[in-house]
């Protein structure tokens, strides 16, 4: 839907291990630097959407994690929004809180995503994927991946998913052989989305992994489920990352030299659709371009879902960032890097700078807003005026479950 929200300040923890650390203590330290950064105090909060969709799991937390953490901050009295929508958590969170802001509902809220995914017991941790299916039809989610896989000429042993990986890492498997047998995508094309995103988490202070890796070091790594490496899957982690929303109202109280604008965001769920029909990413991308009277050719950089390599191209096409099965020349061709033609995942995107599911929406808008202003450093995409955030979470069918677009203009 197009939104009337201003984006007053952001704040954000180094996403990583932080098994010394719990939910308050990364949570807090992202609330309150979002609150300086806007300059404002907790008491012009109005309402917080607070995601998370761990912490049942990993803390034993449940039922009330957003009071819990804020609280801890002294804040109370204000309504609270506990948001679970698997990987799209926070990306749901910051689009509830900046549509009851353009309802004209609120002046000043606050969307934050928090995170623990590291635990001593592996098995926990996977759980947590594991359970971003329909767990009831566990049996069929595992048969059709065998199948897509088998189609594409290859085997799947599914003995190890949830176990030694995650279930994911198979289904992102089967769309990266699927893409390489409709296309002729190959596996270095894969390879240098990890190397391209190593080389922007390297500029990146707050990014999980900042060493750069090579396509050939990216190709001799560790297998997880062919044909991906290590480095082509998104890493667990723990993190937290805020933003304050402001209305128009508000925005001009506080002067909008800063001020970044939400144009447009969007939430969408999937649905059994039919070979050949739009898939979500697609219908999303489609409505959002129309709302906000923008297209691609509009866009500076983007900060989309690369939970793994092979979904980084995926939806290069399904945001028309190029045409269907030229993903993998778009970036083999330098298109995505830093000072290409549209800079993708300048934070380093899930791959480096991490991914705690339940904070990974905002932090990929707190590297938008930080480009918007030209306040990301070493990274900055020159001119940036329009960015895209696009964020999916969990699968059912053939298809994410939950997706989030938003478009931002300075």
């Amino acid at each position: 839907m197009k939104q009337n929200a201003f984006i007053a300040g952001i704040g954000m923890t180094r996403f990583g291990k932080h098994l010394d650390r719990g939910l308050k203590s990364l949570a807090g330290e992202a609330i309150t630097a979002a609150l300086a950064d806007a300059g404002l105090s907790a008491s012009d909060l109005n309402a917080a959407y607070m995601g998370n969709a761990a912490a049942g799991v990993i803390t034993g937390q449940v039922c009330v994690p957003g009071q819990m953490i804020l609280r801890s901050m002294g804040i109370g009295g204000i309504p609270v929004v506990n948001v679970e929508n698997a990987c799209s958590t926070a990306a749901t969170a910051f689009q509830q809180a900046a549509t009851m802001i353009t309802a004209g509902m609120y002046d000043v809220v606050l969307a934050c995503g928090f995170e623990k995914l590291y635990h001593e017991d592996k098995q926990k941790t996977f759980s947590v994927f594991s359970g971003a299916v329909d767990v009831e039809a566990m049996d069929g989610v595992l048969a059709g991946i065998s199948k897509s896989i088998a189609a594409c000429g290859g085997s799947h042993d599914s003995s190890g998913s949830g176990k030694s990986r995650s279930l994911f890492m198979d289904i992102y498997a089967a769309w990266a052989l699927e893409h390489m047998q409709r296309y002729g995508t190959t596996r270095e094309q894969f390879a240098a989305v990890s190397a391209k995103n190593s080389e922007h988490g390297s500029l990146n202070p707050k990014a999980q992994f900042r060493s750069k890796i090579s396509v050939e070091e990216v190709l001799d790594a560790r297998e997880i489920a062919w044909p991906l490496t290590l480095p082509m899957c998104s890493p667990i982690g723990d993190g937290a990352a805020a933003v304050i929303l402001v209305s128009e109202r508000k925005a001009r109280e506080l002067g909008t030299a800063r001020m970044v604008r939400v144009e447009a965001s969007q939430l969408h769920s999937g649905w059994d659709y039919t070979e050949g029909e739009e898939t979500v990413a697609e219908k999303a991308a489609r409505e959002i371009y129309e709302t906000a009277a923008l297209g691609p050719s509009d866009l500076d950089c983007v900060e989309l879902h690369d939970a793994s390599a092979p979904s980084e191209i995926l939806y290069y096409e399904y945001l028309g960032l190029c045409a269907k099965g030229d993903g993998g020349k778009f970036v083999e061709d330098g298109h995505s890097s830093l000072g290409g033609r549209l800079p993708v995942n300048t934070s380093g995107g899930l791959m480096r700078k991490g991914h705690p599911i339940g904070a990974t929406g905002i932090a990929q808008i707190v590297e938008l807003t930080q480009q918007l202003r030209g306040e990301a450093g070493d990274r900055q995409v020159e001119g940036a005026r329009i960015a895209l955030a696009e964020n999916g979470g969990g699968f059912i069918g053939n298809d994410a479950a939950a997706m989030v677009l938003t478009l931002l203009s300075r």
